[in-house]
């Protein structure tokens, strides 16, 4: 026979949460979905910098989708959730290197093609910072210029692929000398979309600035013409100017060693005029010289998974055994920015890594202008919901 007790008064029913309980099981809820659907789906990233200009602005947000090329599985496993290096505001670390698990990619549903613009961790350690783990580092976003096995050229700034002219980015820019003697100012650059950034991640940026000469006989300084950053289309309605007397680009002469370009140690490379260079495909065998180790050592040395790697101008030694030889462990890319004089790319830097590679950039879901002219146009309608090409 089944006896039911009465319930005492005002006692609360069985199992019933409080409203903190319920309200932090939400939020651990809400935070396990976000990093789930972070890591296996799409992210959201922010443009600190101009390398990118004028297809990606300084102040976009765009969405990165981790399913095209596949999400990699995490490596650094002690971090807190919906972070990256820092704790939000702060200079705290926000994860541990304590656990280090190697990585893996899930399949993807394509491959980092030419022209692709990519998402990937900064490979090498960048000067003043940790030596961070490989899905720590600092993300960039450039245009994929060459993939595993090709060879990849510049001559006069146009980039080749395989010996073909590749076509430029619809919005891609360079720098140009504008002569005239007619004082602009910033009212008249920005009708144009040159706009002096001051916000950028990396600092100032000078989209324009005017150009002068001494004149002895006259003892000052006399305005000979602007330098400006922009696209060809821009400079073609520059061109149709009256009072502009020429446009020239400010192009890198062939043969002159630009300061910094990656192996120019061996080779007289500039921003301009860089390769032949093959980008490393894994399986490829390649021979050790002057001339591979001044482009692949630091592969060999930083990205292969090598122990005790010593690399000299004239030779590789691997565990204190000299190389003659060396066969590629995984896939590199070669990335540029489209803003082709103002980026930080695989011209400086050398190639990423397929274990760098995070996603692929597919469109701009807001568009915030860091230089406003007024509070009205702080948002840059015109970028909202834009694919990426």
């Amino acid at each position: 026979m089944f006896r039911f007790r009465k319930k005492a008064a005002g006692a609360s029913p069985t199992g019933k949460k409080s409203p903190l309980r319920e309200w932090l099981d939400s939020l651990l809820f809400a935070v396990v979905a976000a990093t789930l659907i972070r890591w296996l789906t799409v992210e959201a990233f922010a443009i600190p910098t101009p390398s990118m200009e004028n297809s990606l602005m300084v102040g976009d947000f765009l969405f990165v989708s981790k399913l095209h090329y596949g999400s990699r599985t995490p490596s650094t496993l002690l971090q807190i959730p919906l972070t990256h290096q820092k704790l939000w505001g702060t200079n705290i670390p926000s994860y541990s290197p304590a656990i280090q698990l190697p990585s893996f990619r899930l399949q993807g549903f394509t491959q980092v093609k030419n022209g692709d613009v990519v998402v990937f961790n900064y490979p090498p350690q960048k000067p003043g910072e940790p030596d961070y783990p490989v899905d720590i580092k600092t993300y960039y976003v450039k245009r994929c210029i060459g993939i595993p096995g090709d060879v990849v050229s510049m001559r006069r700034e146009q980039v080749y692929v395989n010996g073909k002219a590749m076509p430029n980015p619809p919005r891609s820019q360079t720098s140009y000398f504008v002569k005239t003697t007619n004082v602009l100012n910033d009212r008249f650059f920005r009708r144009y979309g040159i706009v002096n950034d001051f916000k950028s991640a990396e600092g100032p940026f000078i989209n324009w600035q005017p150009i002068e000469i001494y004149n002895d006989s006259l003892k000052t300084s006399v305005l000979v013409g602007y330098q400006v950053n922009t696209t060809r289309e821009t400079i073609a309605r520059l061109n149709e100017l009256d009072w502009v007397k020429g446009i020239e680009p400010m192009t890198d002469v062939p043969e002159n060693t630009g300061q910094g370009v990656y192996g120019s140690t061996s080779h007289r490379w500039n921003r301009d005029n860089f390769g032949p260079l093959t980008v490393p495909k894994r399986g490829t065998t390649i021979p050790i010289n002057p001339q591979t180790i001044a482009v692949y050592g630091p592969v060999i040395q930083r990205y292969e998974g090598n122990q005790n790697v010593a690399v000299t101008p004239t030779g590789i030694r691997i565990d204190g055994r000299p190389i003659t030889t060396y066969t590629f462990k995984q896939d590199y890319y070669f990335m540029m920015g489209d803003n082709r004089h103002n980026s930080e790319d695989s011209r400086y830097w050398g190639f990423v890594p397929e274990d760098h590679v995070v996603g692929k950039a597919i469109f701009v879901w807001m568009s915030i202008d860091p230089v406003p002219t007024d509070i009205w146009h702080t948002i840059r309608w015109n970028r909202l919901f834009r694919m990426i090409e």
